[in-house]
Parts: C-alpha cells; structure tokens; sequence
C-alpha cells in the first residue's frame, strides 16, 4: 500500500469507527485493525491518536466550509457585491444542515462523526474550533455589508445565535421530535434550512429590543448585604 493510500486508509477506518462509538471509546489498536496497517503507520502520518482526530475534524470542517463560501459568493455575486441577509444565512446553514440531516445523509460516516464532533468536547476539536474564525468573520464581514445601519455589537449576536441554531438542530433533534410528537419533520432538509434562515433573519433585522438598566444597589444597600 502507498504512503497516500495508508494515510487514507487510516482516515477512512478512523471516521466510521467514529461514526459509530465515542472518541474515548475507540482506541488505536481498533483503528489499526480496521485499516489493516501497523501502529507504526499511525505514528508516522499522525503522530498520535489526538493528531489523528484533529486532521479528520480539520479536514471535513475544510469540505463543510468550502460548499459555504461557494454559495457565499454565489450569493454576493447576485448581489452585486452585496448578499441579502436571508442568502448569507442560508450560506451558513445550508450546508451543515444537509450535511447532517436528512433521511440518507444522517446515515454516512461524515455526518455521523462531524455530529458526534458537535457533541463531544474533546479537546483536539475543541482547540480547532475555538482557534479557526476565519470562515465566521467571512460571514460576519458579509452580513455587516447587508446591514450598513445595524450596530456591529448586533450582527455578531445574530451570527453566534444563528450558530447555536444550526448546532442545536444537529445534536439535539431527537428531543424536538419527542417535544412535538413527530409534528417537527426533521428530515425535510429544506424546511430546516429555511426556519433557521427566518429566524435568525428576524432577528438581525427586526427592531432590536430596548435594554432596560439594572437598579444600582446604594452604598447602603450593598453594606447591608
């Protein structure tokens, strides 16, 4: 086996054994077995199970960020520079969204280790996740040129709940079908798209609501407590 084709191999043999148990649960021993390579391989390519993890998260997370630039600047484009707010969000949401959701995508092992990713904070991802904004501010920079008059404080609110929206989506789903007895059709992909793009839509263009300031406790009140 080539030096390309055992890297892939590991990869390949590492997400579906991902896909289908936690990442404390799988060892490196399963995902030598399940590759067919020695130990030896892993500790060339990847170094260690972590390195191992984090250049599969990295580069599925560099696909899913791909198919949303794309439509990003699809959108800009017909824009005239200038993407809607709802095109912007349904650059955001739409990919992730397909790719986790949906009656045939949930099945794969991509979606089912970047869902699992969602889930488990393990450090290897999380470091990635907190270091790598480059994709949001892209999003973020977008949505400011849709909303010139908005304060900036605002977009990036709208932004970070709209994330929370497409997250919750894709690990939480099963308690919404619970919630709803089976009203929520979680696999019409489409219609997910579209209620998180409205939602989130409202909110960065709805009228902002009016912060009322919290009382101060007086110097005496506070020497009391």
């Amino acid at each position: 086996m080539s030096t390309d084709h055992t890297k892939t191999a590991i990869l390949t043999a590492a997400e579906k054994l991902y896909a289908e148990r936690s990442f404390g649960e799988v060892s490196l021993r399963d995902i030598v077995a399940a590759a067919n390579v020695n130990l030896a391989a892993i500790n060339y390519h990847f170094g260690s199970k972590d390195e191992l993890l984090a250049e599969l998260f990295l580069s599925r997370a560099t696909s899913l960020n791909r198919e949303r630039f794309a439509e990003l600047k699809a959108a800009e484009e017909a824009g005239g520079g200038r993407a809607d707010v709802e095109a912007i969000l349904r650059a955001l949401a739409g990919p992730p969204i397909r790719w986790c959701r949906g009656a045939d995508r949930q099945r794969s092992a991509a979606a089912r280790f970047m869902t699992r990713a969602s889930v488990e904070t393990v450090p290897p991802i999380r470091k990635i996740v907190e270091r790598d904004i480059t994709h949001l501010r892209r999003f973020a920079d977008a949505l400011r040129r849709a909303l010139p008059d908005r304060d900036e404080v605002d977009v990036y609110w709208g932004l970070h709940f709209a994330l929370a929206m497409i997250r919750q989506t894709i690990t939480d789903s099963d308690r919404l079908k619970k919630l709803s007895g089976d009203l929520c059709d979680l696999d019409d992909v489409d219609d997910i798209i579209e209620r998180i793009v409205q939602t989130a839509g409202y909110a960065l263009m709805g009228k902002p609501a009016v912060r009322k300031e919290r009382p101060k406790a007086s110097a005496a009140g506070a020497q009391r407590s």
